[in-house]
């Protein structure tokens, strides 16, 4: 995901696509303690992202920036 895509996201998006994100990031590590996974890069890219949300919500609370929608 790109970070323009993210910050023209509303803030309920935000919340759900992270929460999105963390299920799948748990799902990934699971199945990488059993078996090795079809692309590994892919918890990288979660991880990445999920950050990314964390940043533009916490930049909101903080007020430097505000989400669409607000």
């Amino acid at each position: 995901m790109k970070i323009q895509d993210i910050r023209n996201m509303t803030k309920d998006e935000l919340l759900h696509q992270r929460s999105l994100f963390i299920e799948e990031w748990f799902n990934l590590r699971m199945q990488a303690a059993l078996k090795p996974l079809d692309n590994p890069k892919r918890i990288h890219i979660i991880r990445k992202d999920l950050a990314r949300i964390n940043t533009i919500l916490h930049e909101n609370e903080l007020g430097i920036r505000k989400i669409i929608g607000e």
